[in-house]
């Protein structure tokens, strides 16, 4: 009897947790149509520069192809990943999607057809935005050019490519509703934290993520990894070694020099790209928002810089190459250093990081030419510089600002950093 009870209680979890899990991984498809309506010219640009403000084009426009056709390859711990065509193409795209499946997307990544999307798009930012700026974001996709292309097949390792696992994800990950305005702050601060939370999804680089992939809600904004890129803490800007105010800031937003700490490269680039598009109350409202983070308990806190490089920068080996390379642009008396603004480098965040990562890449890679009248371009020294010279100048660099922990791990990381750029 003793034992027919136990075997019937375990049958009873048995079906509770099936049912459960059947539950969790099962979402309804939401019907078609057959012709999204059109929507007047407000609404469309309002549209427009959210759709700016969330970076979407970053994402689903690949090198070389249509604006919102997707196919750009996301590599993840677990796997690859192609976005998806959102262009209003009805077979490939989402021009069968009404706005509830195009919300619900947004706001619990599940897609029309009721499969469940990777975390690699950020719902779980974009589920704090406003219905009516959802609806908005809609109507313009909607707008653009329906293009017919279908991403490549993703790869991801086991279990990820089980797309239900996701709901178990999203059960520990997805949570909050819209944000609302905090009544004790004032309407342009609020602003900015609407766009960093939700719209921009900030956190989602300048965070440090779990062994499964979600943001470390203890500390936020404390600065993450990108494609081999550091993406850098956020908080206490104000009271780094070389301190940010909101000129600087904003100006670094929108892809220009900000002085003291230089432009905008790497994954930052394109989104810097999109943030020029915006409004400049909407840029210096994100400006003022990340100003205003403050450290949480384990940031350490950095000395104030000391103007003048240390005595032995000048005979280090990098110090020819830096006349040899860099000067013309980046030298004290360098005139793209007035025309163009060109930024001293000793005083940049890429060199006055923990980490020489940036840096190196940045050296490496350049900055490539945009469409933007703002940005600024930079030649990559990949193939004219091998490894001892590109770490004999970042030792100089280093030496030559104000930073007081020399970088001890350049040989290493510059090796890093040219294998992942030969990966596939």
């Amino acid at each position: 009897m003793k034992r027919n009870t136990i075997i019937g209680a375990v049958l009873a979890i048995g079906v509770v947790g099936i049912g459960f899990a059947f539950w969790m991984m099962w979402r309804p498809e939401i019907a078609t149509v057959s012709e999204p309506r059109h929507a007047g010219r407000e609404t469309l640009e309002s549209g427009r520069r959210i759709v700016e403000a969330g970076d979407c084009a970053v994402c689903h426009t690949r090198p070389g192809g249509a604006y919102m056709a997707g196919g750009l390859l996301l590599v993840t711990p677990f796997g690859t990943l192609f976005t998806t065509n959102i262009t209003p193409d009805p077979e490939t795209g989402i021009g069968q999607w009404s706005l509830d499946a195009f919300e619900r997307a947004m706001r619990e990544g599940i897609a029309r057809d009721g499969h469940f999307l990777y975390p690699a798009f950020p719902y779980v930012h974009y589920r704090k935005m406003s219905g009516a700026d959802i609806a908005d974001a809609y109507a313009f996709l909607m707008s653009v050019d329906p293009v017919k292309y279908t991403a490549p097949e993703n790869h991801m390792v086991f279990p990820m490519n089980f797309r239900p696992l996701v709901s178990f994800w999203n059960l520990l990950f997805l949570h909050g509703d819209p944000l609302e305005p905090l009544p004790n702050r004032s309407a342009q601060w609020n602003r900015g934290r609407y766009l960093v939370e939700g719209t921009g999804h900030c956190s989602s680089c300048h965070s440090p993520l779990n062994l499964i992939g979600g943001e470390k809600s203890s500390e936020l904004f404390n600065g993450g990894v990108v494609d081999g890129w550091t993406a850098p803490a956020l908080r206490a800007m104000t009271e780094a070694q070389q301190p940010w105010n909101e000129t600087q800031l904003v100006a670094y937003l929108k892809g220009e020099v900000a002085e003291g700490h230089g432009a905008a490269a790497g994954p930052m680039l394109p989104v810097s790209l999109s943030i020029a598009q915006l409004p400049a109350q909407d840029t210096h409202a994100i400006a003022q928002y990340i100003l205003d983070l403050k450290k949480t308990s384990s940031d350490a806190t950095s000395p104030p810089c000391t103007s003048g490089a240390k005595p032995s920068a000048r005979t280090l080996p990098g110090a020819s190459l830096f006349e040899g390379a860099c000067a013309s642009c980046h030298g004290s008396a360098a005139p793209m250093r007035v025309i163009e603004s060109r930024p001293a480098l000793a005083s940049t965040s890429a060199v006055m990081a923990d980490s020489p990562r940036n840096l190196i890449q940045t050296i490496l890679q350049g900055i490539p030419m945009s469409a933007s009248a703002s940005s600024h371009y930079m030649p990559d020294f990949a193939h004219s510089l091998d490894d001892a010279h590109v770490a004999a100048l970042a030792e100089y660099l280093r030496n030559e600002s104000c930073a007081t922990r020399p970088w001890t791990d350049l040989d290493k990381t510059i090796k890093s950093i040219r294998a992942q750029e030969q990966q596939p």
